[in-house]
Order: C-alpha cells, then structure tokens, then sequence
C-alpha cells in the first residue's frame, strides 16, 4: 500500500482510507460480524485510514470499530473522527454543535467508545453557524496541546472557512464530497486548500454507489437508506446518472479494471494530497477498491474519462434541499 500525507502538517495514511459509516448507518442494515472482519481485511492490505463519526448508529460506529481494533496495535490506526451532529432517539437529525464546550465533552465519549486515549484526527461533521469558527479550531488546538487529538480536520467548509479556520491552528484535511459526479470544490475550495497547505480526504469517491457498476434500477431502497431520499437516486435522475456509469464502465472493461475501480483511480489522479475513502462494507467490495492502488491512468486515459462523465453531467444535487442548507461547502 503506497502512502500519501494528509497536508502539510498531517500524518502520512495509507493512499486509500477506509469509511465505516455504512457499516452502522444510513445505507440499509449491515452485517456486524462482516463489518469487523471487513476493518481487519482493510488492516491486513495496509489501510491504516479509519473514518468514523460519533453519530453513526449513535456511538455504534465507534464502538465498533474498537471491537475491530481489539487486539491490534492501536498505533498503525490513523483514526479519524467527526463530531458535532445532533440526533434524536429515532435518528432524526437535529442540528450541529461546536461549542468548545460541547467539542470536549463530544470527544470524551468518543475516547470512551474507541477504547483509545487520543484520537489521530476531529473534526467538526459540519460548520456550526452559531459558533465563529475561530471558536471551533480554538478549542480543538486546546485538546491538541492536551494530548487528546494529532490533529484538526474540517468537513464540508467553504474557502472562506478554511482560510480563517487555518489561521487559528494548522488543519491537517478538509473531508469533503469529490467524485466524477460531484466536482464542486475544483473551482474555489481545492484550489485554497492546496494554497494553505490542507490535505483532502475525499468521501463518496463513488456517489453512494451510483459509479460503482453495481447499481441497478430495480433495486429496492428502505425507508432508512439515505439514497432513497436523495436525489440522484430519483426517477428521471436516477436513469441519466446510470447512463454516465454506463459510459465509465465500457472505459473500465477496456482498460481491464472495474468501474468501480475506475472511478476510485480518477480521484485518486487528482492529486497527491487527495486521499479517497471508500465505503465498502464487505470484503469483496473492498478486495475490489484495494485493487485500484496498481491502476495508473495516462493523460489521455484521464480525458476520456472526463468525456464520458464531464463535470456538471450530474443529475440531481448530492443531498436533498434542506441538507444542502447545513453545508458551508456550497454557499
């Protein structure tokens, strides 16, 4: 496994991280005995990123992902936590939190659940706009000093919120959305980041599953699975976007990879400081996603590819309306 440097100032992970979210939360039920064997395969390939949020499952994430660690050296783990989410007992979503005060208690359970006495990088899930940024990252510095976390990362943060945020204390990432199918932050946000010096860990590599080549109209969606709410999984939307995999997989088949593969490869392309995490639930999906570190794309190869899915082919926004409301990145 090659290895690549969150930032500047960020430890050195595994060029492909692993996302836990799925295994708890909002994509369905998940088998908890092959989520864990799942993180050991991911360690056992030379994953060391681990992403993880402290409101997947409400602490289920977590704690399962000390479960995952039990018994492995806790110290070949880049962990990487997001806080700040509010939830409700039916999972109903809140709002946010970042008062300094509610950072530190938010992390304090987090050491809880992970069984571990720091955590190698927080960051707030999404800005707080009730709490200056400045706010934020100071008191996140604070558990720095303290020993608690390596390092600060941020989530879904504009330009401007990265520039102010960095000159309170170095951010080691921003984990944002970036895929074919969502190439927002190229104009403004990528180009600031790199300026700064700020490493990005992209999440949704495959668009939720849209890229993968495993996606078929038919398939039934429960109430529960964040897609069946999104929509680019809707109708009309959900036709087009499939059209564009269709096109990325006859690239894929010539060159002798998967799709999947294939869409990974292309983020992965953009750069040395972009790190992608998959999202891969089982071992055969992420056998697949490990296999995207030995694909190399030429300069032609990485053209065609944005021939067949150009940046704006996308059908339908990446959250719903009201989600989008909650998202620094896009205002």
């Amino acid at each position: 496994m090659r290895t690549r440097t969150l930032g500047r100032t960020g430890p050195a992970v595994s060029a492909l991280g692993l996302g836990l979210m799925g295994m708890s939360d909002l994509y369905g039920p998940a088998d908890e005995t092959e989520s864990v064997a799942t993180v050991h395969a991911a360690l056992d390939g030379g994953v060391t990123l681990l992403d993880t949020g402290d409101f997947y499952g409400m602490g289920h994430n977590e704690m399962l992902l000390r479960e995952a660690l039990r018994g492995r050296d806790r110290d070949k783990a880049v962990i990487s936590v997001k806080f700040g989410a509010l939830r409700g007992p039916d999972g109903a979503w809140l709002g946010y939190d970042s008062r300094p005060e509610a950072v530190k208690t938010f992390l304090a359970y987090s050491l809880r659940r992970l069984g571990t006495d720091h955590i190698d990088v927080y960051r707030p899930a999404r800005l707080d706009p009730a709490v200056p940024i400045e706010d934020q990252v100071g008191a996140l510095a604070e558990l720095v000093q303290a020993g608690y976390i390596r390092h600060i990362g941020l989530s879904e943060v504009g330009a401007e919120t990265l520039r102010r945020a960095a000159a309170v204390h170095p951010i080691s990432d921003l984990q944002i959305e970036y895929s074919l199918l969502s190439r927002g932050i190229e104009a403004e946000i990528l180009p600031v980041a790199r300026e700064l010096g700020i490493g990005v860990t992209a999440y949704g590599v495959l668009s939720r599953g849209l890229l993968s080549g495993h996606w078929t109209p038919s398939r039934e969606l429960t109430a529960a699975d964040f897609r069946s709410h999104s929509p680019r999984f809707q109708g009309e939307n959900l036709d087009r976007n499939l059209a564009l995999t269709d096109a990325l997989g006859k690239l894929a088949a010539a060159k002798g990879v998967t799709t999947a593969q294939l869409a990974i490869a292309w983020v992965a392309a953009q750069g040395e400081d972009i790190v992608p995490l998959v999202g891969a639930r089982t071992r055969v999906r992420l056998a697949e996603s490990l296999g995207t570190t030995d694909v190399e794309l030429t300069g032609a190869e990485l053209a065609e590819i944005e021939a067949a899915v150009p940046a704006g082919a996308a059908a339908g926004g990446r959250y719903a309306a009201a989600q989008l409301d909650h998202l620094d990145s896009e205002k």
